[in-house]
């Protein structure tokens, strides 16, 4: 397959019921020079045999099994170490991308000689689809400022491997694509947004993520022992992180 410019990576566990929609919120894209590769991380539903239909209509879906149960920050780097494009994009297998999404966002960052960039999304509930609120993201973040918030959102990144190479999420439970934001931003001085919103994400009563004791922990846990900071900064961090967290589910 040629003219693979960017890789969609997108890891599967438990998600059939959503993942026809995500899969075909690719295909749809107006952007074309894309590869899907799909990492099921050995999800106990008919998720497999949803991709293997998809992967019968097209050469662009490629799908990588991993022998045991990893989680997503293995599951997505292997599909990075695997990626022929030189954007790496992520979409989580029950989320979505408006259809203009890579072909908007690719744009930007050649016009603008971007290496990582983010967009504006939606919350929407889980079975309606419906939205929750817009989610607005800043021009521009730097690494002290996203360690406040990490206001990328997962679905929403692309980075430049020309620009910084491929790099890789750390190895641990949660919030993997924060450290990789950081990892990034620690090569480049900022990461740039779109702020028109290009993408959905489903929230889903299950996810850790909408827990949001653990997810405090988790955030902790990535201070202290991925990005090593000191006690005092890590307090600092969290307090602004707490903070902006209240305001962020107020809403």
């Amino acid at each position: 397959m040629d003219n693979i410019e960017v890789s969609v990576i997108m890891p599967s566990y438990k998600s059939e019921q959503f993942l026809a929609a995500t899969i075909d919120s690719v295909i749809n894209q107006t952007f074309k020079e894309w590869e899907l590769i799909i990492i099921d991380d050995c999800s106990p539903d008919n998720s497999n045999k949803i991709i293997g239909e998809y992967m019968e209509q097209s050469e662009k879906i490629k799908l990588i099994s991993l022998k045991s149960n990893s989680g997503p920050a293995i599951a997505r780097n292997r599909g990075i170490q695997e990626a022929k494009g030189r954007y790496i994009a992520f979409l989580d297998s029950d989320d979505l991308w408006h259809l203009d999404k890579l072909s908007k966002q690719i744009s930007f960052m050649q016009e603008q000689d971007i290496a990582l960039s983010y967009t504006s999304y939606y919350r929407i509930k889980e079975t309606s689809g419906k939205i929750i609120y817009q989610f607005y993201v800043p021009e521009k973040v730097d690494y002290s400022e996203l360690l406040k918030q990490n206001i990328i959102g997962c679905l929403t990144a692309i980075y430049d491997t020309k620009k910084i190479g491929k790099v890789y999420m750390p190895d641990i439970d949660k919030r993997q694509d924060f450290g990789l934001w950081l990892s990034i931003l620690k090569k480049v001085p900022y990461a740039y947004g779109i702020t028109e919103p290009l993408a959905y994400y489903r929230v889903r009563s299950a996810s850790v993520s909408s827990n949001k004791i653990l997810a405090s922990k988790y955030n902790w846990k990535l201070y202290r022992e991925v990005e090593k900071l000191p006690l005092y900064k890590a307090i600092y961090y969290f307090g602004w992180y707490t903070y902006k967290s209240i305001l962020r589910y107020k809403k």
